[in-house]
């Protein structure tokens, strides 16, 4: 009955972590520009080899080989998203910008200036505190954002 159910836990972990290596690939070549790639590419990356190992894990036992893979695990669970993040931030330090369906900045200024904005109502409570003398405001004597050297 054990094995059956290790079996089981070792065909679903195997088969899940393959189907989530053909969807990200499928992403790969379907989505529009280099940020839905690289996000494909990271969840590929992430759970699809995550779960192979842990797969491959429970096929192992309890043995060094299974220490392994668990050191192997975390590598993959710690640098991936790493990775995929600085790829990201290089490709917007380089001047890379994102493929949108629409622009929705000018209606998120809209709302904030009418003041209905979900963190406009913040941001306005905020800077109205600041106005009246009840919040300390930023170093450098200006509200809010620092400004970007």
């Amino acid at each position: 009955m054990i094995e059956l159910a290790r079996d089981i836990v070792i065909g679903l972990a195997l088969g899940f972590g393959g189907l989530f290596y053909v969807v990200g690939a499928l992403g790969l070549v379907r989505m529009p520009d280099m940020f839905t790639r690289l996000h494909a590419a990271s969840v590929m990356e992430t759970v699809g080899a995550g779960l192979l190992v842990i797969g491959m894990m429970a096929a192992a036992g309890l043995s060094l080989v299974t220490a392994k893979l668990a050191i192997i695990l975390l590598i993959l669970l710690f640098s991936g998203p790493v990775a995929a993040h600085a790829l990201a931030n290089a490709a917007l330090t380089a001047g890379v910008k994102p493929l949108l369906a629409e622009d929705r900045t000018e209606g998120r200024m809209k709302r904030q200036a009418a003041g209905r904005g979900a963190s406009a109502g913040k941001a306005g409570a905020a800077g109205a505190a600041r106005r009246r003398g009840g919040a300390k405001a930023r170093p450098g004597g200006k509200g809010g954002r620092p400004s970007k050297r």
